[in-house]
C-alpha cells in the first residue's frame, strides 16, 4: 500500500509540472483520431508486410501508453486503442518543447493523442514517428504491474476480485477481457440481424410488473410512490410478448434484462439478459430447428466453424443436434425409472423419495413427487449433457405455460437446450387454452400454498388475453450470458457480464 502511494504521490508530483508548463492534462478534444487496427492496415498492409514511402502523409491517433523504453532524448512507446497498438517513436528532435516536456512526463496507463508519420524501426516493426505529442489525460491511479516481452504487454492482474470490481482496470491491461466484450457485442448483433432476416419484430415490454409471473422465480420489489403500489423487477417477459401474439403480430422477440432475487454462483446472476423469441402457428418442434439455426448461424458467423473449443473438449454445434426425453435421460444416467408411475393421477412423492435417497440424493425436504424428480434430473443428468442436447417432454407440473402432450397428462411440449453441462435455454408449445391456463395457475397457487418456494404467481389479465384467442405458438428463450459463455470459452458468468453484482467491500 506504501508503495501505491508513492507511486500515486509521484504521478501528482508530475501532473503539477505540466499544469505548472501551461499545459493543459485534460483538454477538451482530439480530432481526426484513426482507429489504430485500421491505420496499421493502411499504412502497413493487410499483414503488416508493406514499407511506407519516406514522405508517407502524417497520420493522427490516440491511445493509452501500456510500454515505455526509454532511450534518453528519445522514448520508444506502445499505445493501445479498443482494437490495436502501435509504436511510437518520439523525440526532441521533432517534438516541439512542450511535447517534449510530456513525453518526460509520461506513466504508464497515460491517454495520449499522437500525430506522426508511419516508418518501419530497423528491427521491421511498424511505428509512427512522432511530429506531436499530446496529453489527453494523465493517469493517477497506478495499473496492475504487467509483464512485458519484446515490446509487448500482458494481464497483470492476479486479483480476480479486481477484475470484477473495477472492470476498467481489466479492460485497460487485459487485451482478453476486451476481446471477450467485443464477442459478446458481436453475439447480440448477429442474432437480431438472423431474426430481422426471418421477420421477426423486435418490441419491449415493461421492466417494472405489477405482477412476478412468465417464470417459477422470486421476484426483487419495489414501490412507485405516485400510485402508492408494490411492483416487481421482471423475471421474465413471457407474458407481454405473447399478449402480442393475440394482438395480432405473429413473430416477435425481445433483448430483454431479468431480475430474479435467487443465488449467485458462476453460472447466476440476479441481473441477466436473455433473448425471448415466439412464433404464431408454430410449436416446439419449430423452436427446436430455431434454436439449432440460431447456435449454427452464430458459429459460422463469428467462429468460421460448427466446432467450438470449451475447456478440454470440442464443441460440435453442427445440426441436428442429439435429442432425449427429461425421464428418459434420468433413467439413463442415474438408473431410477421414475415413468413407471405415469398410469397414476397422483404419482407418490414418499416412492420417489425413497428411490432419491438410495442413490445420495437429498429429497427429504421437498413436497411433491415431480420436484423429488427435477432435483435427479439436476444432480445426475444435467452435468453430463455436455455436447448438444436438446431434452424433451418435461412434466407438466414444473412446466405452467406449456402445452400438453396429448393423451399424456404429466408430461408437456417442451424442451430444454443443454451445452457444457448448462441449461441454454428453454422452450415449448405455448398453452393457449385460457381454462386451461386459469387451471395451471390455481395449481400454482396451491403449491405456493404448501410451502413451495417458486412458484408462477397468477395473471388474471392475461387469462382474459388468451380468452381473447391466440393461435398456436411456439415460444423460446435463450440465455445470452451463457451463450456468450460458450463461445467465449468462460467457466464463470462474471467473465461475460461487464460489471456483475457483488458484495459491497467495507
Amino acid at each position: 500500500m506504501g508503495e501505491l502511494t508513492e507511486l500515486h504521490e509521484q504521478r501528482l508530483t508530475k501532473l503539477a509540472a505540466i499544469v505548472d508548463r501551461g499545459i493543459d492534462p485534460y483538454p477538451v478534444r482530439f480530432t481526426d483520431k484513426q482507429d489504430i487496427t485500421a491505420l496499421r492496415r493502411e499504412a502497413f498492409g493487410e499483414s503488416d508486410d508493406l514499407t511506407p514511402p519516406e514522405n508517407a502523409a502524417a497520420v493522427a491517433t490516440a491511445g493509452r501508453v501500456v510500454a515505455i523504453r526509454d532511450m534518453g532524448k528519445a522514448q520508444f512507446l506502445q499505445i493501445q486503442d479498443q482494437n490495436g497498438r502501435i509504436q511510437i517513436y518520439a523525440s526532441n528532435k521533432t517534438l516541439n518543447d512542450n511535447d517534449y516536456f510530456v513525453l518526460t512526463h509520461l506513466d504508464l496507463g497515460d491517454i495520449v493523442g499522437v500525430k506522426g508519420r508511419p516508418f518501419r524501426t530497423k528491427t521491421g516493426e511498424p511505428s509512427l514517428h512522432a511530429e506531436s505529442l499530446t496529453m489527453l489525460s494523465k493517469n493517477l491511479q497506478p495499473l496492475p504491474v504487467v509483464k512485458e516481452k519484446d515490446g509487448e504487454t500482458y494481464d497483470g492482474i492476479s486479483d480476480i476480485e479486481m477484475r470484477y470490481r473495477q472492470r476498467y482496470i481489466d479492460l485497460a491491461v487485459n487485451p482478453d477481457a476486451r476481446a471477450t466484450f467485443l464477442l459478446r457485442s458481436a453475439i447480440l448483433r448477429t442474432i437480431r440481424e438472423f431474426l430481422h432476416a426471418q421477420n421477426f419484430i423486435e418490441v419491449e415490454t415493461p421492466m417494472l410488473q405489477a405482477v412476478a409471473s412468465g417464470a417459477a422465480a422470486r421476484p426483487f420489489k419495489t414501490h412507485h410512490n405516485a400510485l402508492d403500489i408494490e411492483l416487481y423487477m421482471r423475471i421474465a417477459p413471457e407474458l407481454y410478448l405473447k399478449r402480442l401474439i393475440v394482438g395480432g403480430y405473429e413473430k416477435v422477440f425481445e433483448m430483454n434484462r431479468n431480475f430474479r432475487n435467487e443465488g449467485i454462483s458462476t453460472k447466476h446472476n440476479p441481473e441477466f439478459t436473455m433473448i425471448e423469441i415466439y412464433q404464431a402457428y408454430a410449436d416446439y418442434e419449430t423452436m427446436m430447428r430455431l434454436t439449432e439455426d440460431i447456435f449454427e448461424h452464430l458459429a459460422l458467423k463469428l467462429i468460421g466453424s460448427t466446432e467450438l473449443p470449451y475447456g478440454k473438449h470440442v464443441i460440435s454445434l453442427k445440426k441436428p443436434w442429439k435429442r432425449i426425453g427429461y425421464l428418459e435421460s434420468i433413467r439413463e444416467m442415474s438408473g431410477l425409472d421414475f415413468e413407471k408411475f405415469l398410469t397414476e393421477e397422483n404419482p407418490p412423492v414418499a416412492e420417489a423419495k425413497k428411490m432419491a435417497a438410495a442413490i445420495g440424493l437429498k429429497a427429504e425436504n421437498l413436497n411433491t413427487f415431480w420436484e423429488v424428480v427435477d432435483l435427479a434430473f439436476s444432480e445426475k443428468v444435467e452435468p453430463n449433457l455436455v455436447q448438444p442436447t436438446m431434452v424433451t417432454h418435461f412434466p407438466k407440473a414444473i412446466s405452467p405455460l406449456a402445452k400438453s402432450i396429448p393423451g399424456n397428462p404429466h408430461l408437456v411440449e417442451r424442451f430444454e437446450p443443454y451445452i457444457t453441462g448448462r441449461e441454454m435455454g428453454n422452450a415449448f408449445s405455448e398453452l393457449n387454452d385460457p381454462l386451461e391456463q386459469e387451471r395451471r395457475f390455481n395449481e400454482q397457487a396451491a403449491q405456493k400454498a404448501e410451502g413451495a418456494g417458486e412458484t408462477m404467481e397468477t395473471d388474471t389479465d392475461f387469462v382474459t388475453a388468451l380468452k381473447v384467442g391466440m393461435p398456436p405458438t411456439g415460444g423460446l428463450g435463450i440465455g445470452i450470458d451463457r451463450l456468450v459463455m460458450l463461445f467465449a470459452n468462460k467457466s464463470s458468468i462474471k467473465d461475460v457480464i461487464l460489471f456483475p453484482l457483488l458484495r459491497p467491500q467495507k
